[in-house]
């Protein structure tokens, strides 16, 4: 699995966790307009107001997941997507030139 299908899974799962804490703030603020601890205004401006939080927070949490991620990544030894496909580059450039010397000797 590469770096990225982690990366996706790990924001996934913020995603919907995410959901869930918002789902429960919004039954918590109904109840609490049913127990007529605030009024309906209110519950607005506290789910808005929080949830405007978890976006911007989510954002901040996304790239310091994806830069710690990357860190690890490194500090195991493997290696980023560019690095391999540099190096399939240069296999490809010497196995022609293997060919080429290959087809020169049997001429």
């Amino acid at each position: 699995m590469d770096s990225n299908d982690w990366l996706r899974q790990l924001l996934v799962l913020g995603v919907g966790t995410t959901s869930v804490v918002a789902e429960k703030l919004r039954e918590a603020s109904e109840q609490w307009v049913k127990d007529g601890r605030i009024n309906p205004e209110q519950a607005r401006v506290v789910v808005d107001d929080f949830m405007n939080r978890m976006r911007t927070e989510q954002g901040s949490f996304e790239v310091q997941m994806e830069r710690q991620l990357r860190r690890l990544l490194e500090d195991l030894g493997v290696p980023r997507q560019s690095e391999v496909d540099e190096l399939r580059g240069r296999i490809d450039r010497l196995e022609r030139q293997v060919r080429d010397l290959e087809n020169k000797l049997w001429r």
